[in-house]
């Protein structure tokens, strides 16, 4: 039972199929006919599951749509609740070291590297959606993977892009979008210098924009985090040539970007208070499904982050998995469930409704319509394919999980632009910090 308290306290609590909807008669059969479930759920099963809050409606509308059909199907109510953002990481971490709280939980990047332990082994379920839909990408693989077991599914990457105003980027003088960071950083200058709407980036600790760019400045100059033996290598040459960069960028900034959270740029692209940001897609999507918007949307372009001295498109792109907790009591019905939402009919439905936010983690839904419905879509499309993973060049687990959780190179490149520090204080500082984890 979830009383109104519950509901208050979450703020968005939601139960479906506690209310009103069909779960008896013809209408369980008739749905029943269309799922073969792997997993025999426990008689009265419950599901609670926690996930972030969508930026794309479209989202959380398909999301909720395929949970009713679950529901239907199975007579197990599953209650969505929802965090923010920059709430989904603390709040996993507790869950999983407490033993209480969701059974499922979408968690963020290599998260599951954190409590390996305290989840359910999904290698069962995993092999078969990965034998029976073309296989798992390689990077969003990894982060659910843990000693060659799947201690997470993983669920989308939300690709990170240049979103910008065409008409004001042809006002500083450039016929189409920089592909390299030496001309980015021009118009970067320009927009500044012509008065005309700049560019901003998050530089606070804002989970996916924020370390998207502040991965996208280490690994264009050439610098990484740690090499393949995960010996810290942060303090390096290359490292200093990008905090120099971008502090010439940061000098071109709307004001107030080293507080930024995840959601403040997509806000000021939308007011015209900016014309550049690094963003998913879902500022597009916002101006697009808002008739007052109209003509913001027509004059939006996007496109892949400016290349730097490695000659390729080098990005992290945010990365989502969906663990199950050990303590779950539901472990069957929440494997169901988990299996449910991965089959064709569901996940075509969600990256659909998504609207390019959510790229597929399966290959065989590549395919899917969505990617050539709008040419604004095109940088987003192939993000689980190209993206590379914090814990460059190393290897993934509790140490990369701790020094992205930590925002230890968001943190080197906020102090070094804001001068809280100098390029060689900064990058030492953010050497000293990782080190506390990777020799610990």
């Amino acid at each position: 039972m979830i009383s109104r308290r519950d509901l208050l306290r979450t703020g968005a609590g939601l139960a479906v199929g506690a209310a009103g909807l069909p779960m008896i008669g013809a209408a369980k059969a008739r749905a029943q006919d269309k799922v073969e479930l792997k997993y025999k759920p426990e008689e009265g099963a419950s599901l609670r599951v926690t996930r972030w809050s969508p930026f794309v409606s479209g989202d959380e509308t398909a999301w909720l749509a395929n949970t009713k059909k679950f529901t239907e199907a199975t007579g197990i109510e599953v209650r969505i609740d929802k965090e923010s953002w920059e709430d989904i990481r603390p709040k996993a971490a507790v869950a999983a070291n407490v033993g209480s709280g969701p059974d499922i939980m979408w968690v963020w990047f290599d998260d599951p590297q954190q409590y390996p332990d305290k989840l359910a082994d999904l290698t069962d379920l995993a092999d078969y959606l990965g034998g029976k839909y073309g296989g798992w990408y390689d990077g969003p693989k990894s982060y659910a993977t843990n000693d060659g077991k799947f201690v997470g599914l993983p669920l989308a990457t939300i690709g990170n892009a240049m979103v910008y105003r065409k008409s004001i980027v042809e006002k500083a003088g450039f016929s189409e979008f920089p592909k390299d960071t030496e001309g980015f950083l021009k118009l970067c200058q320009a927009l500044k210098e012509k008065g005309l709407p700049q560019a901003g980036f998050t530089q606070g600790h804002g989970v996916g924009d924020g370390n998207n760019y502040a991965h996208w400045l280490l690994w264009s100059h050439g610098g990484k985090m740690v090499d393949e033996n995960n010996k810290v290598t942060i303090n390096s040459p290359e490292t200093l040539e990008a905090i120099k960069y971008a502090t010439e960028l940061y000098k071109t900034f709307i004001p107030g970007t080293e507080s930024w959270l995840d959601v403040n740029n997509n806000r000021a692209f939308l007011a015209g208070q900016v014309s550049v940001i690094a963003n998913g897609v879902s500022a597009y999507y916002a101006a697009k499904n808002d008739p007052k918007m109209a003509e913001l949307a027509k004059d939006i372009g996007t496109t892949n982050l400016p290349v730097g001295k490695s000659g390729k498109d080098i990005e992290l792109h945010q990365v989502t998995s969906m663990v199950l907790f050990k303590y779950s009591k539901y472990p069957n019905a929440a494997k169901a469930y988990l299996q449910f939402m991965f089959e064709k009919p569901q996940m075509d439905e969600w990256i659909k409704g998504s609207s390019a936010y959510c790229c597929q983690t399966l290959k065989a839904y590549a395919d899917n319509p969505i990617w050539t419905a709008d040419p604004a879509f095109a940088p987003y499309a192939k993000a689980s394919e190209t993206l590379r993973t914090n814990g460059y060049a190393g290897k993934l687990g509790p140490a990369s999980a701790a020094v992205m959780a930590d925002y230890v190179l968001v943190d080197m490149f906020a102090e070094a632009c804001t001068g809280q520090q100098s390029p060689e204080g900064a990058a030492a500082r953010a050497e000293k910090r990782a080190k506390r984890y990777y020799e610990a």
